[in-house]
């Protein structure tokens, strides 16, 4: 492998204030190049303002703690080697995994090869092959999560009268859309449509004309899409431009919950129906989230990354605050005692109570199915109102109503 190290990028740390004291150092590979990147970065600085804040209050277990983390440039090739140096050249305290599914999967064997605690981050079913342990989810899918990632989707459109009949499943060729079009496939079945087009891309595909025409040419009242941000946009641009019918159109495209592709994207969003985390909603404003969000919105023009912060830094915060109750309740950092706690207790995080079941999975689901509505231009602004995307479920989040069908909605 040609010059490992150095093609995995500089390695980037967060240091805590010098002190006698060994810190706890917390590893893990995040995208900060590369078409993830748009996600990552704001990822790592909702962590470092975490840092901040427990080493200005003297640390956990009396101990500073020390993020060490290098760039795995959007490359899940990358992942193996360094975990490899993470553990057994850096000799961190505690590993944890960068954003997504796709970088998260290849560093399970690392983990599991040294029986580490490891706390993923927006990672769909990682744990359904592996079945570790030591692994936990912070991704709100339940115990069943290939299933529950596309379920509302489905419930949505059963529910509306006269019932749409044919589907379309179109997914990239990767394991994140891999594990979201398999569950997506069978809750699409179970609910009564019948598949009228089921093919995947290359990651690598630069030109999406092809694949919407041939969606279009299958003439699909429902289309269910699992994709990632360079290819979400892709998809939608080439849909505008081809003139995509259908009654309901979204699924798991991963990106437009960004800033960055809702400013880009703008009115092109107008009907699509997309699974979120978390948005200013009423509904979804848990304790200490908007408080974080300042914090966070202070820093991340200056650091270039979201300005506003809504898909992954509260997870990645809350995930950090996780480790922190676990760290301070086992009074340990061992993994085992790590682990027993994660299993035995309910956590208190910004985005509300997290208890952990199955396979290292939320032990409920509460997956978040939104809608942008009257999106009018490629404004900032414009997004900070939660009428823009409203939550069409889970019923208790709900703070709007589907506009049905899509065409309809893109007026």
């Amino acid at each position: 492998m040609r010059s490992t190290m150095a093609t995995l990028g500089l390695l980037i740390a967060f240091v805590a204030p010098a002190t006698a004291t060994e810190p706890i150092t917390i590893g893990f590979a995040e995208a900060l190049t590369g078409g993830l990147a748009v996600v990552g970065k704001s990822g790592v600085l909702a962590a470092q303002i975490w840092a901040d804040e427990v080493n200005a209050q003297g640390g956990l277990l009396g101990r500073p703690v020390k993020l060490v983390f290098y760039d795995n440039q959007s490359n899940a090739a990358n992942v193996p080697g360094i975990y490899t140096k993470l553990l057994d050249v850096d000799h961190v305290s505690l590993i944890i995994s960068g954003y997504s599914t796709n970088m998260t999967a290849p560093a399970m064997p690392a983990a599991i090869a040294h029986t580490k605690l490891f706390v993923s981050l927006f990672c769909l079913a990682v744990n359904s092959e592996f079945h570790y342990s030591r692994y936990f989810s912070m991704l709100p899918t339940g115990p069943d999560p290939k299933h529950a990632f596309s379920k509302g989707y489905f419930d949505l459109a059963a529910a509306q009268n006269p019932k749409p009949q044919t589907v379309a499943i179109v997914a990239a060729d990767a394991e994140f859309a891999k594990n979201a079009s398999d569950g997506a496939r069978d809750n699409a079945n179970a609910a009564g449509f019948r598949i009228v087009y089921d093919s995947t891309y290359p990651p690598t595909t630069a030109d999406y004309t092809p694949v919407v025409r041939a969606l279009r040419a299958a003439n699909p009242d429902v289309v269910y899409v699992a994709s990632y941000p360079p290819d979400t946009a892709g998809i939608l641009r080439a849909a505008n431009e081809i003139g995509l019918r259908a009654m309901l159109f979204g699924g798991a495209m991963v990106g437009l919950q960004t800033t960055a592709l809702k400013t880009q994207l703008g009115p092109l969003l107008n009907g699509i129906v997309v699974n979120e985390n978390w948005l200013p909603a009423p509904t979804m404003q848990f304790p200490g989230v908007l408080d974080f969000l300042k914090r966070y919105q202070a820093k991340a023009v200056g650091e270039g990354v979201d300005p506003l912060g809504y898909f992954l830094p509260p997870w990645a915060y809350a995930r950090m605050q996780l480790i922190a109750q676990a760290i301070e309740g086992s009074q340990s950092i061992d993994d085992s005692k790590l682990t027993d706690y994660f299993r035995s207790h309910t956590f208190k995080t910004i985005i509300g109570d997290v208890t952990f079941g199955k396979d290292g999975e939320w032990a409920a689901p509460r997956v978040v199915w939104t809608q942008f509505q009257g999106v009018k231009s490629n404004d900032l602004e414009q997004f900070k109102d939660p009428a823009k995307e409203v939550v069409l479920l889970p019923q208790e989040l709900q703070s709007g109503t589907m506009i049905w069908p899509y065409t309809s909605a893109r007026q």
